[in-house]
């Protein structure tokens, strides 16, 4: 399995929704150097927008399970 996803299953509701407030302004950050022609690695992007998906998705899971 992977090791990120190893990582954010050992936390709780609070740390995961204050990782996702920080790769959500990590990504939006992104999108602007972007956009400004800032950002020369422009898989950042795609990396950071998958960072975000697995931790909503995580998240997801542990308020449905309780």
């Amino acid at each position: 399995m992977n090791k990120v996803l190893q990582e954010l299953r050992k936390k709780d509701i609070d740390q995961l929704n204050a990782e996702l407030v920080a790769t959500r302004q990590e990504q939006f950050n992104l999108r602007i150097k972007h956009k400004t022609g800032q950002l020369n690695e422009t898989n950042q992007l795609t990396l950071a927008r998958k960072k975000n998906c697995k931790n909503k998705n995580i998240n997801e899971r542990i308020k449905i399970t309780g």
